[in-house]
Formats: C-alpha cells, sequence, structure tokens
C-alpha cells in the first residue's frame, strides 16, 4: 500500500475517534453540571481540559471559553470541528481506497457539524458527533475488506483511544484519588466511568460499589472492554502484526517490537502492585509507548528512506 495511502487511513481514524472522545467527555461534564453545587464550574472544566490534553497557563482564558472553543474553533486542529474537517479531507484524498458508503456517511457527519456549529443545541452537536462517529465505524467494518487498508484504520482507532484514555484516566485520578484535599463525591466517580461508556459494564463486573481501584483495574487492564486501556493495546497490536504480514519481517520488527512491549505492561499488569508504585507514572509510561509506536509506524510505513522499500 501507498505510504500516502496509509498515512490519510490512520490519521482519518485518529481524528474521527478525538472527536468521539472530545464529545463523549464534554457531554457528561454538561450532564454532570446540572447535578453539583453551583460556584464549581470553573474548576471542573480546567479538569476535563486537562483531561483532553488542553494545556492551562495563567494568561489564558477562562476553563469555560477554551472548553466552548474545543468544541466549534476551527483555527483549532484538535477542535471538534476541526478534527471532522480533517477526517473528511483524509478520506478524500483516499477515496478509491474506502467503500461508498464510508464516505457518504463522513461527507454527512461533516456537513451536519458544518450547519450545527453556526445555529443549534450543543448537547444536539455532541450527540451527532457521537451517534455520527460510531456509525462510520460500523460501516467500515461492514463494508470494507478488512486487509491493508482496515488494519491500518484500525491502528489510529485503537492507538488514538489508548492515549486518550490514559490522559483521562491519569488526570482524574491525579485530582481526585492522589489529591487527599479533594474528597470526590461518588457523581465524579460516575462520570469518570461515563466518559469511558463504561459505567453499566462496571456495574456488571463490581455492581455499583465505586471503589477507585476497581475502577482503575477496570478502564486500564480489563481484557474484554472496547474502551479500557489494555482492549485498546491489545487491538492496536493485533492491528500492527497483520499490517507486518504484508511487509517483511525485518522492516516490521521494530514497530511490532514496541506494540508488543506495551500490549505485555498492560497484560501482565496488577492493579495493586500499580496503585502503591503510582498509577499517573504508570499511565504516563503508556502514553510514552505509545509515542514511541506512532513513531516507529512512521518510520516503517510511511516515511521510510527507499532503500528500505527497496531492500523489503
Amino acid at each position: 500500500m501507498l505510504s500516502r495511502v496509509s498515512d490519510s487511513l490512520y490519521w482519518m481514524s485518529r481524528y474521527l475517534e478525538r472527536a468521539e472522545h472530545t464529545a463523549r467527555v464534554m457531554n457528561v461534564q454538561l450532564n454532570l453540571m446540572l447535578e453539583r453545587g453551583a460556584g464549581s464550574d470553573d474548576r471542573h472544566w480546567a479538569r476535563v481540559l486537562r483531561e483532553l490534553g488542553v494545556e492551562l497557563s495563567e494568561d489564558c482564558p477562562p476553563a469555560p471559553v477554551l472548553a466552548q472553543s474545543l468544541i466549534h474553533d476551527n483555527a483549532n486542529p484538535s477542535s471538534i470541528v476541526g478534527c471532522i474537517v480533517a477526517a473528511r479531507e483524509n478520506a478524500r484524498q483516499v477515496r478509491e481506497q474506502i467503500s461508498s458508503e464510508m464516505w457518504e456517511q463522513l461527507n454527512r457527519l461533516f456537513h451536519q457539524v458544518k450547519q450545527d456549529d453556526e445555529v443549534g443545541d450543543v448537547r444536539d452537536f455532541l450527540y451527532a458527533i457521537r451517534d455520527g462517529a460510531h456509525l462510520f465505524q460500523g460501516i467500515t467494518d461492514s463494508t470494507m475488506t478488512h486487509g491493508e487498508g482496515w488494519q491500518f484504520i484500525q491502528t489510529g482507532r485503537f492507538l488514538e483511544r489508548t492515549v486518550a484514555v490514559a490522559m483521562l484516566v491519569g488526570v482524574h485520578f491525579g485530582e481526585f484519588h492522589a489529591n487527599r484535599v479533594l474528597e470526590p463525591e461518588p457523581l465524579e466517580w460516575i462520570g469518570l466511568l461515563q466518559s469511558c461508556t463504561a459505567f453499566e459494564a462496571y456495574c456488571k463486573a463490581y455492581t455499583a460499589d465505586l471503589r477507585p481501584d476497581r475502577i482503575a483495574e477496570f478502564l486500564v487492564l480489563n481484557a474484554i472492554f472496547p474502551h479500557s486501556i489494555r482492549f485498546s493495546a491489545d487491538a492496536l497490536e493485533a492491528s500492527l502484526k497483520q499490517i507486518g504480514m504484508e511487509t517483511s519481517k525485518q522492516r516490521s520488527a521494530r514497530v511490532q517490537r514496541i506494540a508488543g512491549r506495551l500490549q505485555a505492561t498492560l497484560a501482565f499488569g496488577q492493579i495493586d502492585e500499580i496503585m502503591n508504585s503510582g498509577l499517573h507514572s504508570y499511565l504516563d509510561t503508556v502514553r510514552r509507548q505509545c509515542t514511541q509506536v506512532h513513531g516507529a509506524l512512521y518510520q516503517t510505513y510511511i516515511n521510510y528512506p527507499v532503500e528500505a522499500a527497496l531492500g523489503a
């Protein structure tokens, strides 16, 4: 597969996953605002922004203003609108590689977002992003051949999800678990689970006993829940292994080795050891390994030297 095609499929998937994750987290925050007391919105929005990877400084606008820009700001490539625009542009460049149903759905979502960006309720906008992204993923799995191109889409989706959930869980536990000054209400733990679409699944596994160590174990180490970090790392490693079967073992060895190390870090993790040694540092390691996977992926399949291709 051409490197430009791989790159576009990979980023199309990453941007769409990022938009869906941001919409879901911000929608949960809007719902929680109705349950909390007045006067605490700024602090909670600041935490949500950090959970989404937004760096805050003393001279930046108020957190609710920044949160609004993360939804609609076209100039911000990490905003929801910016991600949808970027995903569509990447899909447009590889229309011959994706199904017509995929293009129609993403194009429909793009026009819906641009329309709702001008007028409309923010909740309807966020629900449209969530539902549209889920529909695109289902259409992709149902209409596209599960070959190399589909595997690059899976790689982008699950690498983005691993990074996003690790950031979300790390910041949340850093504020409400490591910081003993703040005593979180059960509502905050419910919000964390809902931000990962995990509340019902968690209750089925542990009942409604909202213990921080069990929440961490479920979101980090559960092997069968689609939005856990371990599940995402397993899917990432499996997709890279399938992609590697299409190239020489020598070329694909490095990226598979790094992805395998990430997968092993989670597969053999024990929650008591992780909590005792520090969940934040553990998740930092996971995110650092994801950065290494991304770099190795680019060196192997996208920005590789000509000599590597000729020797494959």
